[in-house]
Parts: C-alpha cells; structure tokens; sequence
C-alpha cells in the first residue's frame, strides 16, 4: 500500500514564508490542506516564529549585530564572491538582521529521516577513518542526495554537511569555474572553526549556486589545532586561478588533512 505523502519540514517552512514561485506554492498549498495534519503543522509552526521574534525584538537584535561588526575590525579573507546563502528558519527570511542571533536560537533544520532539533545520524568511526563532505541539493520533493561529480546548475540550492572524523578545528570553502573563492564555514573571520568530532553535521545556511561555469567544488581543510585562514586563503586563490582548479588538492603545510567534492555545472 502507498504511504500516504506528508510535506517535508523544510518544505513546509518554505510554504509559511511564500519562498516557492506561484505556481509552486499554490500546489505545494492544496497538497498541504489534504493531509490529515497539515494545517495544524503549518499553524504551529507560524506561531513557533512569532513566539521567536517575540522573545527576540527586531530593535534589540539589530544592536547586538551592529555591536559585533564593530567588533569584527579585521578584513574578510575572501572578498572576490558574495557567498548567496539561503537561510533555512524562517525567522531568518521575515527580518533578516536577525541572521547573526537566530542561528543560535533555532536548530538547523535535518536531512530525511531526522526529527527537527534532532542530531544527524552517528556515523560509525573506524581507524584511519578520513572527514568526509556531503552535499544535497535542496527541490520540491525533498533533499536530494549528490554524488562526486553530479550534474548541477546555476540557482540550485544545496546543503552541505561534514564528517570531522575526529579533528577538532576545521574550514570549508569553494572554487568555481571563474576561479573565485567563497568561504562557507566560517562564515566571517580569519580563523577556523571548532567541528564537532564525530557524527554528521549540516552547515546552518544553504547555498544558491551562480552561472559560473564549468564547475563548483568544495574543499574541507581539518586540522587537530586552531589555524588561521590567511594561509590558506591565498592558497586557495591561487588553485582557483590554476589549471588545476577542478581536481588538484589545495597546497597546505604538514600537520593538515583536505578532501573535496566536485559538482559539474551543466550549461545554461
């Protein structure tokens, strides 16, 4: 017997903030009313927003973002591409200068098979196990799950997930076809960020593929102590510009692990 379809969390907060085209939404709508528990899912999940906002004045997050970009006082390590995050609580999309605190006080949202606020699943660790990266590209029938080397184009929305594999500090960044650099994790600042060691974890936002063309390919850098990405960066810039862009490994000093994904980007 077929089971009967329920609308993906991800999908349903997309419905509550109209981010879907209009025909899209309109469908995604009337399936909604037919399921047994939709209405009431996308009520809860409405006032789930509200109550956020409520405990979160828009006036009093803007100061505590103003106040930590003064603090920020150093420059972005990789300025040449405007990353095109797409934030997945909806919160996020209703006031958008709340990014910065929201992120703290709402869970990323899970891949199939995973309840909201739930930990992905443990992926179990064996000796000599290397950090992995996971991409899914985010369509209307739910996240889809992308090989090395998939096929991708220009406005697909994908999320990206780790696995430390048992390093503590870590980076991940982007090369594309024109050879520009975006910075994925973190998101600001010259330093990297703690990873958790074990497990599978998703980034916080998801990311809107350009026109580049040819290729995007991400690269996950781990180490077992805190680095700086200055470094890096450059090293980075410079394989982009390279004829090796697509493939060759990111040049890095002893005492570093990287792997990379790869998604060909099909043709306009």
């Amino acid at each position: 017997m077929k089971s009967p379809h329920r609308t993906p969390d991800w999908l349903l907060e997309r419905i509550a903030l109209g981010e879907l085209p209009p025909e899209e939404l309109a469908a995604a709508r009337a399936r909604l009313a037919e399921e047994p528990d939709g209405a009431a899912r996308l009520a809860a999940l409405e006032e789930d927003s509200r109550r956020i906002l409520a405990q979160h004045p828009p006036g009093r997050v803007a100061r505590e973002v103003e106040a930590r970009a003064a603090r920020a006082s150093r420059p972005e390590p990789l300025p040449q591409k405007a990353p095109r995050w797409r934030p997945w609580m909806p919160a996020l999309a209703l006031v958008p200068v709340l990014a910065a605190v929201f992120l703290m006080v709402r869970p990323s949202p899970s891949l199939p098979g995973v309840g909201p606020g739930e930990p992905l699943p443990e992926v179990t660790r064996i000796k000599g196990m290397k950090p992995q990266l996971g991409l899914h590209r985010l369509g209307a029938t739910g996240p889809e799950p992308l090989a090395e080397g998939a096929r991708a184009a220009a406005r697909d929305v994908v999320q990206v997930s780790y696995v430390a594999a048992g390093h503590r500090f870590g980076a991940i960044l982007s090369l594309d076809g024109r050879g520009a650099v975006t910075l994925h994790a973190p998101e600001h600042g010259l330093e990297s960020v703690p990873l958790a060691p074990s497990g599978t974890h998703v980034l916080p936002h998801a990311y809107e593929l350009d026109d580049a063309p040819a290729f995007e390919r991400f690269i996950f850098v781990v180490s077992d102590s805190p680095f700086s990405l200055e470094a890096i960066a450059a090293s980075a810039r410079a394989l982009a510009a390279s004829d090796g862009a697509r493939t060759a490994p990111l040049p890095l000093p002893v005492g570093f692990q990287q792997v990379s994904f790869l998604l060909e980007k099909s043709a306009p």
